[in-house]
């Protein structure tokens, strides 16, 4: 009984598989009757005489030009362009050479100016009671501000404001800002916050010294004028001479610093310490 059902699975999987042999054979002998349409040499022609009507350029765009195909359309237009930017920049560098003859001309009118105005005191024009009292102020102004600078050429500064339009006392204090925020001018150490310079030029009394807080350090301590006083550090890297308290000092070209909110200074190799009263014969 267990032999007749075997046979007769093994004969039920070949009929199935015949069955798929033939159901493929029978899918390949179908043929896609769906005709493939192709423009024939008569329809090729004509639509090339089409594309190179006059109404059919005017219907498919105007920038069409009339008897030239795409590709010749393209190579004009890429000449154009060409054409217009070696045009371009033959203008610019015209305009580039015009530019740069009228800087040359700006400038040679400036040193022109500059060099009337030099051979021009403006303290001439000034009536002799008025100059006067340039020459006063000038004169406190060279006392006050140890800038190295004489008497006349901070009273020329003096009266070329005057002659702008500025009054006498508004004219010096203009000057003497001036000249504070100028390099090399010894600024009062009240007014180091004020002084809108990296490196200035002090001049005070040593009132103190600290221990240094660090081996790169040569000496700290305290400078004082009659303005205020301030922190003073020197680097051993600056090779300075040693100050010792009570002593007047000269610190020149000494680099501001900010510590805690207050400004300080700390003299660097670029920096130079003055002596006025070393070598005296109280010493």
């Amino acid at each position: 009984m267990s032999s007749t059902n075997s046979t007769s699975k093994v004969v039920s999987v070949d009929e199935q598989a015949y069955e798929q042999a033939g159901a493929q054979e029978s899918e390949k002998d179908v043929v896609d009757e769906t005709p493939e349409f192709r423009a024939t040499v008569e329809m090729e022609i004509q639509a090339k005489v089409d594309a190179n009507h006059p109404d059919g350029i005017a219907d498919t765009s105007e920038e069409r030009i009339y008897g030239a195909t795409l590709a010749q359309e393209e190579r004009i237009r890429a000449r154009e362009e060409e054409l217009e930017r070696i045009s371009a920049q033959a203008e610019f560098g015209q305009q580039k050479g015009r530019a740069w003859r009228t800087r040359k001309e700006i400038e040679t009118m400036r040193r022109e100016q500059r060099r009337s105005e030099q051979q021009i005191d403006p303290r001439e024009t000034l009536e002799c009671e008025q100059l006067a009292k340039v020459n006063r102020q000038a004169q406190r102004l060279a006392d006050d501000v140890c800038g190295g600078y004489s008497r006349a050429v901070i009273a020329k500064r003096i009266a070329s404001r005057i002659l702008e339009g500025s009054a006498l006392f508004e004219a010096v204090m203009e000057t003497k800002e001036e000249l504070l925020h100028e390099a090399g001018t010894v600024v009062p150490i009240g007014k180091l916050e004020e002084v809108n310079r990296g490196e200035v030029s002090v001049e005070g009394r040593v009132i103190e010294l600290w221990e240094p807080a660090c081996s790169s350090q040569q000496q700290v301590g305290l400078l004082e004028d009659e303005t205020g006083r301030t922190k003073f550090t020197i680097w051993k890297a600056s090779r300075q001479t040693k100050v010792r308290e009570g002593e007047r000092v000269w610190f020149r070209a000494a680099a501001k610093n900010w510590f805690n909110g207050r400004c300080s200074i700390a003299l660097t190799r670029w920096s130079e310490i003055q002596f006025p009263e070393r070598g005296q014969w109280w010493e």
